[in-house]
């Protein structure tokens, strides 16, 4: 299917990247504010967060980034809040209606959207406590706000955060092997890196050259339940992406690997031929 193209602006209200965003799309209603925590004094000089809207929480983590998903009134006071009794995060990011104010069951329903489709996509460990329940809405409703999470979701994952994306395994044209000793895994190469896939296989014992961290990456996984230990094996209980394919071979073989080599297309030919080598 092709894809449509979008137009994203993003503001920079201080004129520094990495200080506050703020980003829309051009043809919808809703606006993401992204807001570094460090920087909620500025924050609160918008005076759109002072109003409803959902809101996110992203930490990062060795092994697998996490989120927490709330629903306010008053964003910026709840993130005030946030700010004294959570340690994890670093980044929050709020989302508002731009032409009309969201009512307390509009927000409750995209909560819970936002918490469920998370929980499913099981990209970010989710810090929620408690998952929130359906509230019911009317049906026309629904199907608007169903369009504004479509919105957050393409927002939050320009933002850095593909905390709604699902990751899906392809055909096997584009799938890559990685296979050595007891090890067998299956992956696929896209522009966030390398994502191996459920029910791939790691060798367990690492070799005396293996470097310390990949010893402690392969440790954050099994501690993180990402891979567990079954029958002499590592096994992935759910997908992973890996920022390279040089990492995610390594800790499949457990050795040291050069990964556009050792992931290979059904056709035999290496992820650098197909991808580095391949003309333009």
């Amino acid at each position: 299917m092709t894809q449509i193209g979008k137009t994203i602006q993003i503001f920079l209200p201080d004129g520094n990247p990495r200080g506050l965003r703020v980003a829309e799309i051009t043809s919808r209603t809703v606006s993401a504010v992204q807001i570094p925590r460090s920087k909620l004094d500025q924050a609160a000089l918008r005076a759109e967060l002072s109003g409803v809207g959902v809101y996110l929480l992203f930490g990062s983590d060795a092994a697998k980034p996490r989120v927490y998903i709330g629903e306010a009134e008053n964003c910026l006071s709840r993130l005030k809040q946030h700010n004294k009794q959570k340690d994890f995060w670093a980044q929050a990011i709020a989302f508002i209606s731009k032409t009309q104010h969201f009512t307390k069951t509009h927000i409750k329903y995209l909560e819970w959207l936002c918490c469920d489709t998370a929980q499913r996509v099981n990209r970010f460990t989710l810090e929620n406590g408690n998952t929130p329940s359906k509230p019911h809405v009317q049906e026309s409703v629904e199907a608007d706000l169903l369009d504004n999470f479509d919105s957050m979701q393409l927002l939050v994952s320009t933002l850095g955060y593909p905390v709604f994306d699902e990751i899906k395994k392809p055909d096997n044209a584009h799938l890559v092997f990685c296979k050595g000793k007891s090890a067998d895994a299956e992956g696929e190469y896209s522009e966030e890196g390398l994502t191996v896939f459920k029910g791939s296989t790691c060798n367990l014992i690492g070799t005396p050259s293996l470097g310390n961290w990949a010893v402690s990456a392969r440790a954050e996984l099994v501690d993180s339940g990402t891979l567990s230990e079954q029958d002499g094996l590592l096994v992935f209980q759910e997908d992973h992406v890996f920022t390279s394919p040089s990492t995610a071979a390594v800790v499949v073989l457990a050795r040291q690997a050069n990964g556009w080599l050792e992931w290979k297309y059904k056709s035999g030919k290496t992820l650098d031929e197909v991808v580095r080598q391949s003309p333009r």
